[in-house]
């Protein structure tokens, strides 16, 4: 005899199962007419030449060289793909490949060594010039990020990096001095990539170059001095080149899909307490001038408990808020996995830390296909739900996805995985705006080529096309996801071309 408790249980797998990572149904609808595909790089992942032809140290070069536990494999990003010489090589992989877009970044170091604009290294200067053209010629559009978290050493030493509000003047003299340089040939520009990880893991927990831990304090101290530098360099484009550059501007801003675990309100709070945290502490001043509530609410309540006369997360005074809301073109955003979400009991009070001020439990489903590291769940449907979310929460913006992709410690050249994930998430990009009537009008994978990837060095490979670090030629060696994704470029679709539908 089945009993009742049975048949709820039985249920329960069935609705948990219809919700797995796997149950994609892959769209045959084409591409909008204007979508644009493309791939992105960053400059201290790629270039290598860490000293070469005058470019000062950045963060990353010193937490690399002289805190080498710090990184998995010990290795540095002296050379990383050599792609400071080997630039119109790369450049010749994404024109083959039909590309709209090609994302990189500017080292800031390569232009300014001591970050500072009087010192002007011109042979970094002709780099990127260089770059630039080679991209124009190839008629494939630049979008450059201006930070890309490779501070100059300089500026940590003297100033204390972002915890100190000088680096906001001094990072905004450097942009506009690349809007002067570079603006010309470029059509997307972004600000600063991930302010969470410059924050929270370089300036909070320490996890990352410069490996300042100041829990609870400094990351929100570095994220009030990274939207301050977004918005007056936006400011600055936006008054002085726009007309005649005709560019786009914005800051891009990372977050994983928390999808909460039960219907429960505790949990559902628990998925917009994470959300709000992550990609709201940063897109709620830009698009909408002021932190978060929940945020505000939370911090102030706790710092209270903690003994602070004054909230740990410092306000925005009204003249900032002025300064900083509506500073964007595009929503900016990078996205590569998907955690579960519960409530969990507030944390005990002591040392604040923003993990205790968020004060939920985040997880993943065991059966969930992982990528390099258990954080890293496959979940293709998250990234549709929080595309949804984005408009909820921001309206009917332009959403631009600069970074999304698979990453895997085998390197295998056959990467069905790879495959898989770019199929499966491009369609839900797609089911995105056919049925919810999101305005997504770019993806930009990560990546055309393996990189060396901060602290997991050269153990984690997320590219198209991979390279033998272990060759002084760093050759570019061709993935069978570099085959798909062309082919998906030129059928402006993502089955067999016979088989799409308008």
């Amino acid at each position: 005899m089945v009993t009742m408790k049975l048949i709820v249980l039985l249920l329960l797998c069935c609705l948990l199962s219809s919700s797995s990572a796997d149950d994609t149904v892959v769209t045959k609808r084409r591409f909008p007419k204007n979508f644009k595909l493309g791939v992105a790089n960053a400059a201290p992942q790629i270039e290598g030449a860490w000293d070469t032809d005058g470019k000062g140290e950045t963060i990353w070069d010193h937490f690399a060289r002289t805190r080498p536990e710090m990184i998995s494999d010990r290795s540095t990003p002296a050379v990383a793909c050599d792609s400071y010489h080997k630039y119109k090589e790369d450049v010749a992989l994404v024109k083959n490949m039909g590309l709209d877009v090609y994302r990189l970044s500017i080292a800031w170091s390569r232009v300014l060594p001591t970050g500072k604009i009087d010192s002007v290294n011109q042979l970094g200067v002709q780099y990127y010039k260089k770059l630039l053209k080679e991209l124009k010629d190839n008629n494939v559009q630049a979008m450059v990020t201006l930070y890309h978290w490779d501070l100059p050493q300089p500026l940590q030493d003297e100033y204390g990096g972002w915890l100190n509000e000088t680096v906001v003047d001094l990072f905004v003299d450097y942009a506009k001095l690349c809007f002067e340089l570079f603006g010309d040939d470029v059509q997307w520009w972004v600000t600063i990539n991930e302010p969470k990880q410059v924050c929270n893991a370089g300036y909070g927990d320490g996890r990352f170059a410069p490996g300042i831990v100041s829990r609870g304090i400094g990351e929100y101290v570095c994220n009030k001095n990274v939207i301050l530098a977004h918005a007056k360099a936006y400011r600055i484009y936006d008054e002085q080149y726009r007309s005649k550059q005709g560019g786009k501007v914005s800051m891009v801003i990372d977050t994983l899909w928390f999808e909460p675990s039960s219907d429960n309100p505790g949990d559902i709070d628990a998925s917009e307490r994470l959300l709000q945290f992550g990609f709201g502490m940063f897109g709620n001043p830009i698009f909408l001038g002021d932190w978060p509530k929940l945020v505000k609410d939370r911090v102030a309540m706790r710092s209270k408990l903690e003994g602070f006369a004054v909230s740990r997360l410092p306000e925005f005074t009204q003249e900032e808020i002025k300064l900083i809301k509506g500073t964007y073109d595009y929503l900016g955003l990078n996205h590569y996995a998907t955690h579960m979400a519960s409530a969990a009991q507030e944390a005990p009070i002591g040392e604040p830390s923003f993990g205790a001020d968020i004060s939920t439990y985040e997880w993943s489903k065991p059966e969930w296909t992982k990528g390099a590291g258990d954080w890293f769940s496959v979940v293709p449907w998250g990234l549709r739900k929080l595309l949804v979310w984005l408009k909820k929460n921001y309206g009917d913006v332009e959403i631009v996805i600069t970074e999304n992709g698979l990453s895997d410690t085998s390197g295998t050249l056959e990467d069905d995985h790879r495959v898989d994930y770019f199929r499966d998430y491009i369609s839900n990009c797609l089911d995105a705006i056919y049925e919810d009537n999101v305005n997504l009008t770019t993806y930009i994978a990560w990546s055309i080529i393996d990189d060396w990837e901060w602290t997991g060095g050269y153990g984690s490979f997320l590219g198209m096309y991979k390279v033998d670090f272990n060759d002084p030629e760093r050759p570019r060696i061709k993935r069978k996801s570099a085959d798909y994704f062309t082919q998906i470029v030129k059928n402006r679709c993502l089955v067999d071309v016979e088989d799409c539908t308008d």
